[in-house]
């Protein structure tokens, strides 16, 4: 028996016949050569929505050396944020035709157990987006001439474009609202010691801190998880010098401090202020209502989609570092700032 005949596929010959123009004409419309004058491009594009024709990517490939490939490198996905970090990408990058790859380290596995993968992997560029960062998967890359951008990492010297938050500022803020507050005994609770984020933010609540007369700051190591909140926390608070109020590096650890305070008995925010990073929405769970700094992600990954397509664009422009200021988020895990009553007699 015989079945209906597949409808013949358009191509850009059809195209360039019924436009009046050569083959080569229509390719080069469609790899948006600037040579083609705009009378001549717009007939084309006309004519080329009329007869249904899409050109066809691998072919187009071959002309403009591009595959319109962007590779989105992570890990922990089981951290709420990198969820939320994907999916914005993907739709930031998708509005201006970039298709996304993503390469994710498993339980166990180290960035550069995917350099094989990254490295013959045909993309026009990188979004590092990984709470630890590889020195050699950046450096093979750039090495490779494909354009990287570090999104909310800080390394100085790796010769990579960077756009994050201002997490050194982020932890001054934490310091200020947690003294003002009337608090003295601060604790952190940090995040993976080889990422910065949580380096940089214990670093600016340190040091503001120390600015402000507290130099004695308990400190637990962590992994950006809730059980190392969790468990963080209570060796806290079982220390003889307890803090009342600590920091966590960012929201989930946070939220595995604050169900471990209430495991202990303690009263949120009478007896212990937490303070996390990010502002995840689980962070406005009525669970949680968790205080916390707000990263400008919209803004973050707008500007690093554009960065990303300016070094794919022109391969040999300088590495660039953006940094944006965080937003205080103020939730019931902390108490009120104190200052107008304690210097003014007012109430807040």
């Amino acid at each position: 028996m015989t079945g209906t005949p597949r409808p013949r596929r358009i191509t850009s010959l059809d195209v360039a016949r019924e436009s009046g123009v050569s083959q080569s004409t229509v390719s080069r419309v469609f790899s948006d050569d600037k040579r083609i004058i705009p009378e001549t491009k717009a007939r084309v594009l006309a004519v080329a929505q009329e007869l249904g024709y899409r050109p066809n990517a691998s072919a187009r490939s071959l002309i403009t050396r591009r595959t319109n490939l962007v590779g989105l490198i992570t890990s922990d996905l089981t951290n709420p944020f990198y969820p939320l970090i994907l999916e914005a990408f993907t739709a930031q990058f998708h509005k201006v035709g970039q298709r996304v790859i993503l390469f994710t380290a498993g339980t166990g596995e180290e960035l550069d157990d995917l350099l094989p993968d990254i490295l013959s992997s045909q993309v026009d560029g990188f979004v590092v987006a990984s709470a630890s960062l590889s020195s050699a998967v950046v450096r093979e890359c750039l090495r490779a001439q494909t354009p990287v951008v570090l999104f909310n990492r800080t390394a100085p010297d790796s010769g990579a474009s960077q756009v994050g938050c201002d997490n050194i500022g982020g932890g001054r803020l934490v310091a200020d609202v947690l003294l003002d507050a009337g608090h003295s005994r601060p604790a952190f609770i940090a995040g993976r010691g080889d990422a910065s984020t949580s380096r940089d933010r214990e670093r600016g609540f340190v040091e503001r801190l120390a600015e402000r007369g507290i130099t004695d700051v308990l400190r637990e190591g962590g992994s950006f998880t809730y059980q190392s909140g969790f468990d963080g926390a209570t060796r806290l608070l079982k220390h003889s010098d307890a803090p009342d109020a600590i920091f966590c590096a960012n929201d989930i650890t946070a939220m595995g401090c604050l169900d471990a305070a209430r495991d202990l008995g303690l009263r949120v925010p009478q007896d212990l202020a937490v303070v996390g990073f990010d502002d995840i929405p689980a962070a406005a769970w009525s669970a949680y209502r968790l205080t916390t700094v707000r990263q400008p992600l919209g803004e973050m990954i707008r500007r690093s989609t554009i960065r990303l397509l300016e070094l794919i664009e022109t391969s040999d422009s300088p590495p660039t570092l953006e940094v944006m200021p965080g937003q205080l988020v103020r939730r019931g895990s902390t108490r009120p700032s104190n200052f107008s009553r304690s210097h003014t007699g007012g109430h807040l």
